[in-house]
């Protein structure tokens, strides 16, 4: 158990249930960390910071289970002093809580390779818009209860409940690991990301900036020193896929609003008005652009992708409008776990 632990799910479980007798919305907070993301709530705000500390963590599982409230990067050095870390490679983007994380479902460079953030939850204990503190899902990863709810949690925004408790999966840090710069253009970048795909290449990041490409390798020595040679470019320093997983870059110094597009890997290069950063080998496109969100996300869903803006206060619809039915649905699954709709009113959509 940490040193800093501290059990206060009594006092979350006592907010939620005088906010359900008095009607009044909660505001669901961590750091704060993704608070730009989505639409503005109004509310009391529910903080999760006091509810912290790693539960239980048996290295030897590949399982660790943590509350919500406490720091990802309490978390991650706890894993890395066993050798082993979250696959997903979340962004902190400032002082992110593990139930931030959840919540908010964003994964870092190794995505395409290792899985979402969503792959990596194997249970959850939530504060449900009925007063009741739920369990779903296992500890282990062998205990597949439940699954699917836990993994509806990622990505939730907090609407669907209080997320009190995760248990996740958890890998071994690869043994080695280097970094690459190749000059070539975005098209050719990926027409060759295509070709090494069906080539035993230790890929686990790709990006492109316009003007060159970047490799991540990782696995052993020998395969590492395989793929260097056939691939050739040259070494990049240490700290570029975390300056861009924390959006650190020049890139995203530019003013102008930052749009995230999530498109087919395949997709050649779009001709989208402003500047763009390539990565997750092609299916995650990042945006500068002044242009409108109805013209940026034609573009998207021409090629079968979709938009979401990244910047408070540019759009009134931050997250890609949802169709009639996918949005019914995600009524229905509000109704069942927050029916008086106390939870984040309106974080993901005006009636959501």
């Amino acid at each position: 158990m940490s040193p800093s632990s501290f059990d206060a799910s009594a006092e979350l479980l006592e907010q939620v249930n005088r906010a359900i007798a008095q009607r009044t919305p909660l505001r669901i907070q961590g750091g704060g960390s993704k608070a730009f993301l989505g639409r503005p709530v109004e509310g009391e705000v529910l903080d999760t910071r006091r509810h912290r500390g790693i539960v239980g963590y048996d290295p030897t599982e590949l399982v660790v289970t943590v509350r919500a409230g406490t720091p990802l990067a309490e978390l991650e050095q706890a894993l890395a002093d066993q050798g082993q870390l979250l696959a997903c490679e979340a962004p902190h983007l400032g002082a992110a809580t593990v139930g931030g994380m959840v919540a908010a479902g964003l994964s870092g460079p190794r995505r395409p390779w290792a899985g979402a953030v969503r792959d990596f939850v194997l249970g959850t204990r939530l504060i449900s818009g009925h007063g009741k503190h739920l369990h779903f899902g296992g500890e282990v990863m062998k205990n597949v209860a439940g699954y699917d709810l836990s993994r509806l949690l990622a990505g939730s925004f907090g609407c669907l409940g209080v997320i009190t408790e995760v248990s996740l999966k958890v890998l071994p840090r690869p043994r080695a690991s280097t970094s690459l710069r190749l000059a070539m253009n975005a098209e050719r970048a990926l027409s060759k990301l295509a070709e090494w795909g069906q080539q035993p290449i230790p890929l686990s990041a790709a990006c492109h900036d316009g003007e060159a490409l970047y490799l991540r390798l990782e696995g052993g020595e020998g395969s590492l020193a395989a793929a260097r040679q056939c691939l050739g470019g040259e070494a990049l320093a240490d700290g570029f896929w975390d300056d861009l997983r924390e959006r650190r870059l020049a890139f995203f110094a530019d003013p102008r609003p930052l749009w995230r597009l999530s498109l087919p890997n395949a997709v050649p290069p779009l001709a989208l008005p402003g500047s763009q950063l390539i990565d997750w080998g092609g299916a995650q496109r990042w945006l500068k652009s002044e242009a409108g969100a109805e013209a940026i996300r034609a573009i998207a869903a021409e090629v079968g992708g979709h938009a979401s803006c990244h910047d408070a206060g540019v759009c009134d619809s931050p997250f890609q409008p949802l169709p009639a039915p996918l949005m019914r649905y995600h009524r229905q699954l509000k109704a069942q776990l927050d029916p008086q709709g106390i939870f984040n009113p309106g974080r993901m959509y005006a009636d959501f």
